[in-house]
């Protein structure tokens, strides 16, 4: 009785997954295993660095920066690849940080128009002083800024994160979700609970 559902389940994915589109990355539909995607973006001219803990590791230039490194993130147990982050040059200062994350801003806005979400706000009693104090702050975890749009094929997010190894420095994330995927990943851990 598993194998029937097994196979209907799996048949029902692919008659869906053909019936919607995936969200892109690079141009490259975010869908497929871990493996075959990895090899999609070496030909979109990214390297590959390793796997870590089911995450593969690419490296190289994404919407005009350098040293861009790019995770390609599955659910073991399904295999099938449902978001990509892409983490930027790590900075010490806030303008340099600040720079990235709202250069990327007008640029997703310009292709995905204006954002469903944005909170951009520091969890201080008070504004921070200046570049240190913001770095500060990052470092602590009192900063949020988070930028966010929503598409029928899925989700684009934009934030600034702690970076570095002692947490004294900053990064601009951009993440992607596809929706079919990732309501697939969804659907597996339900079956889990």
């Amino acid at each position: 009785m598993n194998k029937v559902f097994a196979l209907l389940f799996a048949v029902f994915f692919f008659i869906s997954s053909y019936a919607q589109e995936h969200l892109t990355f690079k141009g490259v539909p975010i869908d497929g295993t871990l493996d075959v995607y990895v090899e999609k973006m070496k030909k979109a001219g990214f390297s590959y660095i390793g796997n870590d803990d089911g995450i593969a590791l690419l490296q190289g230039e994404f919407a005009g920066f350098r040293n861009c490194t790019i995770g390609v993130v599955t659910l073991e147990s399904i295999d099938v690849v449902n978001r990509i982050s892409v983490l930027f040059d790590t900075h010490e200062s806030w303008a340099s940080l600040y720079g990235d994350y709202s250069l990327l801003k007008e640029m997703l806005t310009k292709k995905y128009g204006k954002h469903d979400e944005c909170i951009e706000k520091f969890d201080t009693y008070s504004e921070p002083r200046d570049d240190r104090d913001r770095m500060y702050h990052l470092g602590m975890d009192r900063c949020k800024y988070c930028t966010g749009w929503e598409t029928e094929k899925g989700t684009i997010e934009l934030d600034i994160i702690k970076g570095g190894i002692l947490g004294d420095k900053g990064m601009v994330r951009l993440s992607y979700w596809d929706k079919i995927n990732t309501e697939l990943v969804q659907d597996k851990a339900l079956e889990d609970l």
